[in-house]
């Protein structure tokens, strides 16, 4: 599952370029949906990955609006939770975007964690082989329309299943080395996309930004499984983190989050998307042009 064949994975690829952004959802954010989306193309930024689950019909018009709002920008779900969706309900709602905004819409699918997932009424048991279904059934929804797909994917059979059956994979709160790991599993032809959050500001300004969005993450097995797979240890993933795994994985200060951007790139990433942290960990909006400034000579 590549797309609709339309938008070949080299094409996305030249599209997207090396750098995007990534965001909470704007209404939860108290941020209006178009006018972050218009900042974003505004600051050179190329893609903007919207977070949240993605879980309602309701969510997929906030992505039309950022679409409308913009004119090249690339708009991606990081991710939709497939738990929350009928496969040929969410094909026709992303086959929308791509129609209405050709070569400009990624749908990127996860399997999210397991609060979220229970508070659906679900229970959260065997979600690859709950990711595999839903691909299966993706493939026979009619017609052709599908946007390029990608798979939040942290463990190894789950980054081989997004190289093997989508586009490619889109890992979240995650170091270079898995990066690098990741581009081992897929090869050399999927999209690489993973995420990195942080701050510009340096010293206590920085840490007051990426401490409590550290902790957040921290609280999800998920991402602590794959923490420690990648050699962090118990005092490594314990409360907001230890100051070695807040510099790989959050780091603060300019010339820090310019050296974890590149990191990521120099280990195989095609795209990174950066998720700029204020002070209490939500999402800095009025550090774009900043930001854009900060990475101008990696683009």
């Amino acid at each position: 599952m590549t797309g609709n064949g339309y938008t070949t994975t080299e094409q996305l690829r030249g599209r997207l370029g090396r750098l995007g952004i990534f965001a909470g959802p704007p209404t939860r954010l108290g941020i209006d949906p178009a006018a972050l989306a218009a900042a974003v193309e505004k600051a050179g930024f190329t893609s903007l990955w919207v977070g949240g689950g993605n879980a309602t019909p309701g969510d997929f018009q906030v992505l039309a609006a950022m679409l409308s709002s913009t004119e090249r920008l690339v708009v991606a779900t990081g991710i939709a939770n497939i738990w929350a969706w009928d496969p040929a309900a969410i094909a026709s709602a992303a086959a929308s975007l791509e129609m209405q905004f050709p070569g400009r819409f990624i749908l990127g699918l996860g399997v999210s964690h397991q609060g979220p997932v229970e508070a659906l009424g679900h229970a959260y048991a065997r979600p690859f082989s709950k990711m595999v279904s839903f691909l299966d059934a993706l493939d026979e929804v009619p017609g052709d329309g599908l946007p390029p797909v990608v798979l939040a994917a942290l463990g190894p059979k789950m980054l081989a299943l997004s190289g093997e059956r989508t586009t490619g994979a889109h890992p979240y709160f995650t170091a270079a080395g898995h990066t690098a790991q990741a581009r081992s599993i897929l090869g050399p032809g999927p999209l690489l996309v993973p995420e990195i959050a942080g701050s510009l500001a340096a010293g206590e300004a920085g840490l007051a930004a990426v401490r409590p969005y550290a902790a957040r993450y921290l609280q999800m097995p998920n991402y602590v499984n794959s923490l420690r797979s990648y050699g962090f240890t118990e005092q490594d993933v314990s409360g907001a983190g230890s100051d070695r795994l807040l510099s790989e994985i959050t780091p603060y200060g300019t010339a820090a989050l310019l050296a974890g951007i590149c990191a990521h790139l120099d280990a195989g990433a095609d795209h990174v998307v950066i998720q700029p942290l204020a002070s209490g960990g939500g999402f800095a909006l009025g550090d774009l042009e900043e930001l854009a400034s900060t990475v101008a000579g990696l683009r």
